[in-house]
């Protein structure tokens, strides 16, 4: 007879995986698409465009940036010193499973 309340409903598994991939992937991504397309991106259309703008799908970019292109350039900003700083945590972190503070393992 087994007592039930001593054994897990699902025995514990252990991949053996190294949980900052999750940190690089997120931050190389944020860098990627937050920093890369948003504020790269958005620089060149406007220094590119002529002086009367071009017409891009249903956007209008002209040579001087509006309220709209310096939204979109702060945001990238943001998310590319957040991505910089889940790469940089990433990093800092020892290899290896995560292991929660005050869990008994």
């Amino acid at each position: 007879m087994t007592d039930l309340s001593e054994t897990p409903a699902v025995p514990p598994t252990d991949y053996g995986g190294d949980e900052r991939l999750g940190l690089f992937i997120a931050g190389g991504l944020l860098l990627l698409f937050g920093f890369g397309v948003a504020v790269i991106l958005n620089l060149f259309l406007h220094l590119s465009a002529p002086s009367g703008g071009s017409v891009l799908g249903p956007w209008r970019i002209t040579s001087t940036m509006g309220p709209y292109a310096w939204a979109i350039l702060a945001f990238g900003l943001v998310t590319g010193i957040v991505g910089a700083a889940l790469i940089a945590l990433g990093r800092e972190t020892a290899p290896g499973a995560l292991v929660l503070p005050g869990y008994p393992y």
